[in-house]
């Protein structure tokens, strides 16, 4: 069965990652798009994570995973080498309302980190439900290339618009003029 495609608010939630190695790192990187509210828990961490992780704040704590590390936080990604490690931490979650991903193990998901592209308020993902993160990365790249690079100042213009004009078809049907546009001028057909 496929993956839900969704768009989760971080603000104020807890966020553990378990892991300190490349995979934890990248991991790490795309939350940083979102949020900084997360605490790394390994026992060996790399110095690139390291160094990552103070530049951004983030809570360290060099240690190995002990059973109830992850009460209290909202979502758990497991990033290690260890599968019996992923199984068990899944295991555990199954108690509470705590949404986790294993890496590489989508038997122990309850959701998966899609490719994405993030410019300003342009979010895209991009998912093949775990299947082949490699071909979803190689349509992100694809898609990325097509994006132009002032959209990002479009759509702060287009969100202080939508503030200024009152709700109805007329605003509606202004938006959807103002987009088609900007993709005309912008977007090779």
């Amino acid at each position: 069965m496929s993956f839900f495609p969704s768009y989760l608010n971080l603000n104020n939630k807890k966020i553990l990652l378990i892991g300190g190695g490349y995979i934890a790192l990248e991991k790490l990187e795309k939350l940083i798009d979102f949020t900084t509210n997360i605490t790394v828990i390994a026992k060996e961490i790399s110095p690139n994570l390291l160094e990552f992780a103070n530049r951004y704040n983030i809570v360290i704590e060099q240690k190995s995973y002990k059973k109830g590390d992850i009460d209290g936080f909202d979502i758990v990604i497991v990033a290690t080498n260890t599968i019996d490690l992923h199984e068990e931490i899944y295991k555990e979650s199954r108690n509470s309302r705590i949404l986790v991903n294993s890496v590489d193990d989508t038997a122990y998901c309850d959701f998966i980190f899609p490719s994405y592209i993030k410019k300003g308020d342009l979010t895209i993902s991009i998912s093949t439900s775990g299947a082949s993160p490699a071909m979803a990365k190689r349509v992100r790249l694809y898609i990325e290339n097509l994006i132009p690079s002032n959209i990002g100042e479009f759509l702060k213009e287009m969100r202080n618009l939508r503030k200024s004009m009152p709700k109805g078809k007329d605003r509606m049907r202004f938006f959807e003029e103002k987009s088609d546009k900007y993709m005309q001028k912008y977007f090779k057909q």
